[in-house]
């Protein structure tokens, strides 16, 4: 800190500088409250709007901060907030801004909050509100509690059609969901039972094994009545000389022979055909255990949206009733008659204490600029010598300053002979008139 290094440096500091200071600071003060006093006021409304609870007990739906979350989202877009500006006429003396900047301003100046409900919502469940405050600004009174009580009437407005068309467009979704399901259902089932036809599946499948394990038994028969018919014919073919039952005989063999081969080629046949059919039944089985979890699906599906669609239903009688969750006006906004303050003594306790402290900036830059050695403290720390001797400075009464005007000392002699709490308090009695006036 220079030649400021001890607590009686800064004394010393403070007591030589201190008309600079004190100048600085109440020169910045003026024109702290000076520059308050000439911004504007604000003034604002509002209005609250109470949310009543359902009269008839309706299923949980979108609790009432999701639907003043939703309005507030149209009552703030930039066609609507243009339309309010044009209907109250707002920011006329305004004729520079654009309309981006209209609506942008208007924004700033408006709000909603919303009072929670008592008690603890369910976890997971809708966020219930008690009541609605709608806020404006504006620096008329009047042009505040207007647009205040505008917002209040479209809050009331848009909650009332907007539950109604709501409820409608739930009820129509799950109508048409409905049918959806049903139409799907009956297309699936028509497709199994095309499919059931082109595989003739209508309980075909246990006769077709039966009817294999006959052909097979069938066959395993004439197998053995050919071995039997054609072993009696080797015999009597191994023979010289057929007696003539013999040959008759014989010819009867080859006949029988002949009608087994053909019968055991027409079973072979047959054999073949039903072995064909039941090699492509587990395909078949697959296929239909697929239609139906399809079916089952959407037989689930169904159940859910008949459930829905009868919440619906509920819920569209009792908005088109009225009886369900609604806002209600509790409390008009009233034209203010004090401004909320345009922080005019922010602004001046912030604009003063910035001068003080720049005043004693401004005071310990003169210092370093002109580093005197002033005590004899400071001449044995800078130097390392202690004085013998401290000469005081003499004011003669006497004497005068170059030029033969009268010296600055005498002047200072005389402002310093009054008390110092005088001086201090008429210091402070000007503050205090400032900081009146700004009240």
């Amino acid at each position: 800190m220079g030649q400021i290094q001890t607590l009686e440096d800064l004394i010393g500091f403070l007591r030589r500088r201190f008309w600079l200071i004190l100048a600085v600071a109440v020169l910045g003060a003026a024109v702290s409250a000076i520059y308050a006093k000439t911004r504007p006021d604000s003034y604002e409304a509002f209005a609250v709007i109470e949310v009543q609870g359902a009269q008839v007990s309706e299923q949980a739906g979108p609790g009432s901060a999701q639907l003043l979350q939703s309005i507030e989202q149209r009552l703030t877009t930039r066609e609507n907030l243009l339309a309010v500006i044009d209907r109250h006429g707002l920011y006329a003396d305004l004729p520079a801004l654009s309309d981006d900047e209209r609506a942008a301003l208007l924004r700033r100046n408006i709000g909603f909050e919303g009072i929670a409900a008592a008690g603890n919502n369910p976890y997971g469940g809708p966020v219930q509100l008690s009541a609605i405050i709608i806020r404006a600004s504006d620096g008329d009174a009047g042009l505040a509690a207007r647009v205040a009580n505008d917002f209040a009437q479209g809050v009331l407005d848009m909650s009332s059609t907007g539950k109604l068309e709501q409820a409608r467009d739930t009820l129509a979704f799950y109508q048409e969901e409905e049918r959806r399901l049903s139409a799907e259902i009956a297309a699936v089932e028509a497709e199994v039972a095309d499919y059931k036809n082109a595989h003739d599946l209508s309980g075909m499948a246990e006769a077709r094994r039966d009817e294999l394990v006959s052909v097979e038994a069938d066959l395993r028969r004439l197998d053995q009545d050919l071995v039997a018919l054609m072993e009696e014919q080797r015999q009597l073919s191994a023979k010289g000389t057929l007696r003539a039952t013999e040959q008759r005989r014989l010819q009867d063999l080859d006949a029988q022979i002949a009608v087994l081969t053909e019968q055991k080629a027409a079973l072979a046949a047959r054999r073949s055909e039903l072995a064909a059919a039941l090699a492509g039944q587990p395909e078949v089985e697959r296929a239909l255990a697929g239609y139906q979890r399809q079916l089952d699906q959407l037989n689930d599906s169904l159940g859910v949206v008949t459930a829905r669609l009868t919440e619906a239903e509920t819920a569209a009688k009792l908005a088109e009733r009225q009886q369900g969750e609604r806002f209600a006006l509790l409390d008009r906004a009233v034209t203010p008659e004090h401004p909320v303050g345009s922080g005019g003594k922010k602004l001046f306790m912030a604009g003063s204490m910035a001068s003080l402290l720049a005043g004693l900036a401004l005071a310990f830059l003169l210092d370093l600029m002109k580093p005197v050695v002033r005590t004899s403290a400071q001449m044995e720390r800078q130097l390392g010598l202690r004085p013998i001797v401290a000469i005081p400075e003499l004011d003669l009464p006497g004497r005068k300053r170059r030029g033969g005007g009268p010296r600055l000392g005498e002047m200072r002699q005389k402002v310093l002979a009054l008390p110092r709490a005088v001086l201090v308090c008429s210091a402070l009695t000007g503050l205090v008139v400032v900081v009146a006036a700004l009240a």
